[in-house]
């Protein structure tokens, strides 16, 4: 008898396996649920801006416009408050996968922060629902990625070899005026995403947990120019007893990146210089950003791929090649 491992795996397979086009490992799933529940908490401004409408077959047809194969759904944000609501977006998103076969996989959203409910919807949503991964958020209610109470969360998903999707959310606590005159999408987020990346490596998160793959959201934020600056000062930290050792080569080899947002050719050469080309992914950010611009964008990133002589040997592992390996597919 297979085992549950092995189960997800063939089905993780079986989504990939025709994806002769684009996978996409950016976008998010928004049901009538969560809109619901943002609603009854008063938060559906928390993020600085509305929440975009969601429809599958409309996901779909952008899909198959844009000549994307497969999409990896992701909760967006903010997180609700109830462990019921995040377990009915998961259901949501497990729906959709088996009714669309082979188009969606999707990365479950965790109940944080409370770290036993959430180490307990982890071993659902892969076990049972047939997660293909879990999201995290950059924090939830203050509670941010690289604290030491979620080792036991990131042992959970080592022992499964998850690939974990991280995405900003509202900083805890934030200055409301600060947000108002420059939106979250346009600085903090890309600040957010550096902080809980940065927070996990100079505790070794990455490198303790190695099975654990962890896909960095917006062209890696400002990684590019942070990574540089850490290992420049972490001597003078260390000496301080501010931080302890870091084993820079398997923190960063643990991380993956996706181009949702502003890609460019002069982005993915900055990226190449803190990672391997086989560690960059095509994302969409959908629905947050229009079909027309997402269409435009993607041919965009098509043409450049091709067109620049040093990256045109990575077009097709950034397509999709290099989401395909991460999720286990033989070539």
């Amino acid at each position: 008898m297979r085992t549950k491992l092995t189960i997800l795996i063939v089905a993780v397979v079986a989504n990939l396996a025709c994806a002769s086009g684009v996978v996409d490992v950016h976008c998010h799933m928004i049901s009538p649920e969560y809109v619901a529940a943002l609603d009854g908490e008063g938060r559906l401004m928390d993020e600085g801006f509305p929440l975009p409408r969601y429809d599958v077959e409309a996901h779909m047809r952008w899909m198959d416009d844009a000549g994307v194969s497969t999409s990896v759904l992701t909760m967006a944000a903010p997180q609700p408050s109830s462990a019921q609501v995040v377990r009915q977006v998961n259901e949501r998103m497990a729906q959709f996968k088996r009714e669309h076969h082979g188009r969606f996989m999707f990365c479950a959203a965790l109940p944080l922060p409370d770290v036993d409910a959430a180490m307990a919807e982890a071993v659902y949503a892969l076990d049972t629902l047939g997660a293909d991964g879990i999201k995290l958020a950059t924090n939830v209610a203050g509670q941010y990625l690289g604290l030491p109470q979620l080792d036991t969360l990131m042992a959970v998903l080592n022992e499964r070899k998850a690939v974990v999707i991280l995405h900003p959310h509202k900083p805890e606590p934030v200055n409301a005026e600060v947000m108002q005159q420059t939106p979250l999408a346009m600085q903090e987020y890309l600040s957010e995403t550096t902080r809980a990346v940065a927070n996990m490596i100079t505790r070794n998160v990455p490198a303790r947990f190695p099975d654990v793959r962890i896909v960095v959201p917006h062209c890696g934020a400002y990684l590019p120019l942070a990574v540089p600056r850490m290992k420049s000062l972490a001597p003078v930290m260390q000496s301080a007893g501010k931080i302890g050792p870091i084993d820079w080569d398997a923190n960063l080899r643990s991380l993956y990146y996706d181009l949702a947002g502003a890609h460019s050719p002069q982005v993915i050469r900055t990226l190449l210089s803190i990672t391997e080309p086989s560690h960059l992914l095509y994302g969409s950010d959908y629905p947050y950003v229009s079909a027309v611009a997402l269409s435009t964008s993607l041919e965009r990133l098509r043409r450049y791929l091709n067109d620049e002589p040093d990256l045109a040997p990575y077009a097709e592992m950034i397509l999709h090649r290099n989401a395909e390996r991460l999720w286990g597919v033989d070539e």
